[in-house]
């Protein structure tokens, strides 16, 4: 199978060095020093309980020179999604398949303008990680899966083609029947997981240990609940609190991308996580006062503070 991975940071380069191991003919688009790492040394995982080192891959920051792939594993940050979308253009025929495995659930509707309904598959990772340093992604904790769908549920030949290409990387993956609910599902962990990591500035130990700062990640993950509800997403009424064994399994060291962005002064991806509840629950009348104070009180960071 033949793979371009946009982005290829800590979702992009983990599960793409996962699929090279498995087999596929994956090609990865980066940029700067990750770049010219990748170029020189290859790529690696560190840090997991399975680490991988490929010394030779192949990464370009130039989508044009990669021909028509089958799969897109689209893995930019979001404020770059339309340019990035724009880039893929000339490695699309008609069957090629795009997932978004970036954050939130306006992520596709950001995509479909540009790549058209037929292209646009539904998908969320599962990782910890982040580019430990130019062309090495840093893992902590040992989870890692996929899911991904078609939007009209069927189980198309593109999907299936991903899936074991995914198994033969040792990716746990997973084919979702509603991927709608799937990117809900994983947007409600997210949303209480960044908001609660950012806005206090801690891991998820110490949050999850403190009585008060564990009510707040619950508070945060039910108003997503609601919100996806009253949006027509079969959310169980009770899956913010199904969640807590999920947050209780996380190494207590471990953190989101969020909170990593703010501790290195890059731009937030606020307005699609805590701010996309706000906007997102105005737009059906349901309250998300938790949120909204998470959005208040980082907006100011939103935009990076490095010059």
């Amino acid at each position: 199978m033949r793979v371009a991975v946009m982005g290829s940071g800590g979702v992009g380069g983990y599960f793409g060095a996962r699929l090279v191991q498995g087999g596929a003919d994956v090609h990865f688009i980066a940029r700067g020093s990750h770049l010219a790492a990748m170029r020189e040394r290859g790529l690696a995982i560190e840090g997991g309980p399975d680490p991988v080192h490929l010394p030779k891959v192949n990464a370009t920051d130039d989508p044009k020179t990669i021909g028509p792939v089958d799969m897109v594993m689209f893995c930019v940050k979001l404020w770059d999604t339309e340019a990035a979308a724009r880039q893929l253009l000339p490695l699309m025929r008609p069957a090629t398949g795009v997932i978004s495995f970036q954050n939130g659930v306006q992520k596709d509707d950001m995509l479909r303008p540009i790549l058209g309904d037929n292209a646009l598959m539904g998908g969320v990772a599962y990782v910890g990680t982040s580019i430990g340093r130019p062309g090495v992604i840093a893992q902590t904790g040992s989870l890692q899966r996929l899911v991904f769908g078609e939007y009209d549920g069927q189980r198309s030949r593109r999907v299936e083609a991903f899936y074991e290409a995914c198994r033969r990387g040792g990716i746990n993956a997973d084919i979702s029947d509603d991927v709608r609910r799937s990117i809900w599902e994983k947007y409600v962990s997210l949303v209480a997981m960044s908001g609660a990591t950012t806005g206090t500035r801690k891991t998820i130990g110490p949050i999850r240990s403190h009585p008060l700062t564990r009510q707040f990640l619950l508070d945060l993950a039910r108003e997503v609940v609601a919100v996806g509800r009253a949006h027509g997403v079969a959310l169980a009424e009770d899956y913010a609190e199904q969640r807590t064994a999920f947050f209780d399994s996380w190494p207590p060291e471990m953190t989101t991308s969020m909170h990593h962005d703010l501790q290195h002064g890059r731009p937030l991806e606020l307005r699609w996580l805590s701010g996309g509840v706000v906007d997102l629950g105005a737009a059906v009348g349901v309250p998300t006062p938790m949120n909204r104070a998470v959005r208040d009180l980082l907006i100011l960071h939103a935009d990076g503070t490095r010059s």
